[in-house]
């Protein structure tokens, strides 16, 4: 590959979006636009200045040509959801989906990654970490697009029950079910929230993508589908814990330690539960405020406690979250069985057990979406019952396959540099170019 690869990026999806063309834009008859537009969803097209389009498209005149996106809702579905707008570079376009329109981003990925990792976590992380997760992002987007164009790959109906009988209902969420654009910008995929994320701090983040231009990581000859998430908890997850049941050797449990610490086996209940219960040494345990602002942002920052964690709720209000979050009605939640744990100690199976029914639900964020309003911090949790209250003690946050963001900024603080932090939670793989810059 000769030259970095243009990708697209949904935004934002609503009925009515607003924007501004800030500079050097042509519309879909190569008429020069700019200012404050408004386009609306109208009987399956686009209306814009009047007219009514199948597809609309404004494209940048040069590279320094900006756009501004009104009332972008981030976090959605996390307790941290707002809006915001947000400035973004590149082309853009809006097309119908599922009874509205989406803006789409369409970038190149050396700029998409100067936004994501400003938007993943602080602009002014150090040098390693910033590098580090160039290389991670970038190896994520280009695997996701080349899973998507495989010819093996498996068609089919997305964010569907992957296994639902009477019994158990057992599903995954994944990038897939975006068909009309390569990713989105939220959690779902990879935070892309504009350039603004960068001011102040616009050349480290420039650094850490110049310095690893078109590096990526393999393994066995392809780019590593590299998963990343705030906090392992003390160690990471398997991918197919989490999704699909593929194994992926890089993406195999990792000891968050400087030392050679032996990982002990919680898939076992007992010892789940004194790892859970307890504090071992573990790079992502921190409270340092410099190493945690270098990875949480503003919003991330509304969340405290995540290396260990408690909620709590009367069996009331947990029979009445879990009916209404699952659409199921177990009756009075009297007891939460653990089946199955991966190898952090994530809960991979769940039994709900109701005066009504009962039920195994899994994977983790099937778990932890039913548990809370919005997403448990993870699936790593034991439950006491104390009186009238379900108690969940947890660990980690996040899904905590591959890459341990708040881990990895320790690593970086310590002075260990981009490639060591890489091939620590990335087991076996390598980095390789795939591309040079131009």
């Amino acid at each position: 590959m000769s030259e970095q690869p243009q990708i697209t990026v949904g935004i934002l999806h609503a009925e009515r979006i607003a924007f501004v063309l800030q500079s050097g834009y042509r519309d879909n008859e190569g008429r020069n636009v700019e200012g404050e537009q408004t386009v609306r969803y109208v009987q399956n097209g686009i209306e814009w200045n009047g007219a009514v389009y199948e597809r609309l498209c404004f494209t940048p005149s040069d590279k320094s040509s900006k756009f501004l996106l009104r009332d972008v809702v981030i976090g959605i579905g996390f307790h941290w959801q707002r809006t915001e707008d947000q400035t973004f570079r590149g082309g853009l376009e809006f097309i119908v989906e599922d009874g509205m329109l989406t803006a789409v981003n369409r970038i190149g990925v050396e700029s998409y990654l100067f936004s994501v990792i400003a938007s993943e976590m602080s602009a002014s992380a150090s040098p390693a970490l910033l590098r580090a997760h160039a290389v991670i992002s970038r190896s994520w987007v280009l695997a996701q697009i080349a899973k998507r164009d495989s010819p093996s790959r498996t068609k089919g109906s997305r964010n569907e029950p992957q296994r639902k009988d009477p019994y158990s209902r057992i599903r995954w969420y994944d990038r897939e079910e975006h068909m009309l654009y390569d990713v989105c910008a939220d959690d779902h995929c990879q935070r892309y929230q504009g350039i603004t994320r960068t001011y102040g701090h616009e050349h480290a983040v420039r650094e850490a993508i110049e310095a690893t231009w078109g590096e990526v990581l393999t393994y066995d000859g392809e780019i590593c589908d590299a998963r990343f998430s705030k906090c392992c908890g003390g160690v990471s997850e398997a991918f197919e814990s989490c999704w699909e049941e593929v194994p992926h050797p890089y993406l195999i449990p990792v000891r968050d330690s400087g030392e050679a610490r032996e990982i002990p086996d919680l898939t076992d209940e007992a010892a789940a539960e004194r790892w859970i219960t307890t504090h071992p040494e573990s790079y992502c345990d921190t409270q340092d405020p410099t190493v945690l602002g270098q990875v949480l942002n503003g919003y991330d920052r509304e969340t405290s406690d995540f290396y260990r964690w408690q909620v709590s709720y009367t069996a009331e209000e947990l029979s009445e979250l879990v009916a209404r979050r699952s659409g199921i009605d177990f009756g009075t939640i009297l007891n939460l069985v653990p089946v199955e744990r991966g190898a952090s100690g994530r809960l991979v199976r769940l039994k709900i057990v109701g005066t009504k029914r009962a039920m195994i639900i899994g994977k983790e964020l099937e778990i932890r979406r039913i548990l809370s309003e919005t997403h448990l911090y993870s699936s790593a949790f034991v439950v006491r019952r104390e009186g009238n209250r379900f108690i969940l003690l947890g660990a980690g946050w996040g899904h905590g396959v591959g890459l341990c963001q708040i881990g990895a900024a320790v690593m970086g603080a310590k002075g260990i540099p981009y490639d060591r932090i890489l091939l620590h939670y990335y087991t076996g793989a390598r980095i390789e170019k795939l591309y040079k810059r131009e």
